[in-house]
């Protein structure tokens, strides 16, 4: 049980980053960006074009880190450029309006993707020799502790951002006040931008990591893994950082759990069923308040 509990504190730092870009979107925009999962595959692609393509770099370590690098700025511009041509426009349409075009643009990156790589899975490049170390019962390999590592320096990044710089300050009062923070100065467009950016580079980095993980990659490898991430997003309440962060560490562990009951073929089931159970007592989530709006 103890080794189950670190394999899913490991898988639940990636849902993790996934879930932190879909409450950042939520909490600018109050929009659940489902093509989210789709910026994740992306991620996995480019890392899996990167790694093919930078072999003059001859140490593994550093090509991989070349490659996040890349990769996250790769999916933080496309991030940008999907909030610019289907998102910005519809800023002022209802909420129905924004979701059916977020679930055509997953299906547009999806398929896109399956027309230039086919639907085949592809084996992800390995660069780094792997080595395995033991303490008690607990083993763990050198590519589990690369995930975990980038992933919680990635969320302490985040939340330094978010805290203490300017553009964290304006992304605060967008999601308090569009309209107020426009009034005080603050770019709105830019800050949603921005937004955007760091969700999708977060995400990007989830794909090449994963990636690493699973050793495999596909043009539809973002729709479940994305849909885990919403959960956890809205398990640990929706529009709340840590609590996104907080979803992700309890779906990966409550995924690998499910191995010690020998009940893995229904996790996802038993994920959806934690979930319903827990919103049930807390409706806004695990770290969520509830807000009391006036009519």
């Amino acid at each position: 049980m103890l080794q189950q509990l670190v394999n899913g504190l490991i898988l639940g730092s990636v849902y993790a980053l996934l879930a932190l870009g879909y409450t950042m979107v939520y909490g600018i925009i109050k929009l659940i960006n489902f093509a989210h999962g789709d910026l994740y595959m992306m991620g996995a692609f480019m890392g899996y074009y990167l790694l093919n393509r930078l072999t003059f770099i001859a140490d593994g370590g550093l090509r991989l880190f070349v490659t996040l690098i890349l990769t996250m700025i790769g999916t933080a511009i496309l991030g940008v450029v999907i909030e610019f041509l289907a998102y910005r426009p519809l800023r002022n349409s209802t909420r129905i309006a924004a979701l059916i075009t977020a679930i055509g643009v997953s299906f547009f990156l999806e398929y896109i993707m399956v027309y230039f790589f086919t639907a085949d899975v592809k084996p992800f490049p390995q660069v780094l020799n792997v080595a395995k170390f033991t303490l008690g019962p607990v083993a763990v390999d050198s590519i589990q502790l690369i995930i975990l590592g980038v992933s919680l320096f990635l969320m302490m990044a985040l939340q330094l951002i978010v805290r203490k710089t300017k553009m964290g300050k304006a992304m605060r009062a967008v999601s308090v006040d569009s309209d107020a923070a426009q009034l005080m100065g603050i770019n709105v467009n830019r800050t949603i931008s921005f937004t955007f950016a760091l969700g999708s580079a977060l995400a990007g980095a989830a794909g090449v990591l994963l990636g690493l993980y699973y050793n495999q990659i596909e043009p539809l490898m973002g729709m479940t893994p994305g849909l885990k991430a919403f959960v956890a997003a809205v398990l640990g309440g929706i529009g709340i950082i840590p609590g996104a962060a907080l979803g992700g560490f309890v779906i990966g562990v409550i995924e690998t759990f499910t191995y010690v009951i020998g009940l893995d073929t229904f996790r996802d089931a038993i994920v959806y069923i934690v979930l319903i159970i827990i919103l049930l007592v807390r409706p806004s989530g695990i770290l969520g308040k509830n807000v009391k709006e006036k009519v």
